[in-house]
Formats: C-alpha cells, sequence, structure tokens
C-alpha cells in the first residue's frame, strides 16, 4: 500500500495552504501547458487518478465530460473534493493507485496530475490505465520531474560563484525519503528513459513531451518561478492507447 502522507495532519495543513490548493488550476503555473494538450473532452468518460480537492474533475464536467472518476488515496482529500462537488455525474473513491483495479475499457480519458512520483509500481499501475481506456483514448499526466526529484537537498549550491542545482544519484531508481511539509515523505525515483519506456512497453505511443518552464509573462507575475528556467521540476506526458 502507497503511503499515505495527505492525511497526516501537518502535511494536509500545508498542502491546503499552496496556491495550486487556494485557486485551484489557475494556481498551478503549469496549467496552460497541460489545457493545450487535452483532448475534446464531450461527452467523454474520464477517469482522474489523483484527484486532490477535485479540481480537474469539476474541469471536465464543465468541459463536457459525461462522467468523472476521481480517485485518491488521501480520506481527507476525497472528503474536500465531495464538500466542494455538487454534480451527481462525478464520483469520487478512496484508491490506492499502487493497487488499482479498472473495468477494462471503461474509460475515453486518463489525467493525472503530480501523483505518480508516490507510486512504487509505475509498469503495473500503466497496464491498468491502458486495460482501462477505449483504443484511440488519451492519457496526460505530470509528474514531479526526475531531475527534481534526484536533489538530494532542493535549493541552490554555489560553487566558485555560480549557482548548481545539485543531483544525486539521478541514476539509481528507487524510494527516496524527503521533508516536505511533513517529515518522511516517500516518493519513487525513475529517470525518463525508464518513464516512457515503460508507457511504450504498454502498448501506449508518446505523443507530447515536456520539461515544463514558465513563460516570461509568468515569470514577471511571479518572480518566485525563474528557478524553474535553471532546473525542471515538471514533466507533462500525452500519450495514446
Amino acid at each position: 500500500m502507497a503511503q499515505n502522507i495527505y492525511d497526516k495532519p501537518e502535511f494536509f495543513e500545508g498542502y491546503s495552504q499552496l496556491g495550486r490548493s487556494v485557486h485551484g488550476l489557475a494556481g498551478a503555473a503549469e496549467w496552460p501547458a497541460i489545457r493545450a494538450l487535452l483532448p475534446n473532452l464531450d461527452g467523454q468518460r474520464v477517469v482522474d487518478l489523483g484527484c486532490g480537492f477535485g479540481w480537474f474533475a469539476r474541469y471536465a464536467r464543465d468541459a463536457g465530460a459525461a462522467h468523472v472518476l476521481g480517485l485518491d488515496l488521501s480520506e481527507k482529500m476525497i472528503a474536500r473534493a465531495r464538500a466542494d462537488t455538487s454534480d451527481p455525474a462525478i464520483d469520487y473513491q478512496i484508491a490506492d493507485l499502487d493497487q488499482l483495479e479498472l473495468p477494462a475499457a471503461s474509460f475515453d480519458f486518463a489525467y493525472s496530475s503530480l501523483a505518480f512520483h508516490y507510486v512504487e509500481d509505475f509498469a503495473r499501475l500503466v497496464g491498468t490505465i491502458h486495460r482501462a481506456l477505449v483504443p484511440g483514448a488519451h492519457f496526460v499526466f505530470t509528474i514531479e520531474h526526475p531531475i527534481y526529484m534526484a536533489s538530494h537537498n532542493p535549493g541552490w549550491r554555489i560553487t566558485d560563484g555560480e549557482r548548481t542545482w545539485p543531483v544525486d544519484h539521478y541514476s539509481a531508481e528507487g524510494p527516496r525519503t524527503t521533508d516536505w511539509l511533513a517529515k518522511g515523505v516517500i516518493k519513487h525515483h525513475r529517470t525518463i528513459g525508464t518513464t516512457l519506456n515503460t508507457l511504450m512497453a504498454t502498448g501506449f505511443t508518446i505523443r507530447h513531451v515536456e520539461e515544463w518552464c514558465p513563460t516570461e509573462a509568468q515569470i514577471a507575475e511571479a518572480p518566485a518561478l525563474a528557478e524553474e528556467v535553471d532546473r525542471p521540476m515538471i514533466l507533462i506526458v500525452k500519450v495514446q492507447r
């Protein structure tokens, strides 16, 4: 079973104060890049893996989706999503993505935002998603960029007067423990190659890969985003069954 860090009081409190938690999709700087990759959702059956507070589930319904299934391991997240949603066509369920089972050919589109780096068995999950999608269906997801995850001490290091971003054993895949909003958060590091090769070996066709970077306009509005230019934080992937 995956680590349910989101239900720890200190983690949930800290996460609830993040911009993307307060403002939803508009508070996620990478959202415009993701939105540009989405297919027409009108009449589609959608599954949101790691749905959090339900922001994307509600967006999908506003975009015309016929039904949305939002899945998350966190009871606190699901409770908040249900409280913020009054739409019978959105169903929220508690689910462990490491043990997930979905009916075959039951969805027309799959989506996930910043959840898969908590999943230990990525290959199993990708296989489950592949079986659950109809032929031709798209799947868009984001993960914490492997280079960012491999940074042993997130923060700049000054070397000979130059700022550098330390990367720790990038090729060594497996669980890594970090302190983010709470102590002892476990994330599972995989290289970009492993991530993409797993998708292709399962039967997906790669349609788009983006090492997301903020625009100049975004940096002008939020200067703290400037460091995302020097090292990627988010990887965006679009594939097709």
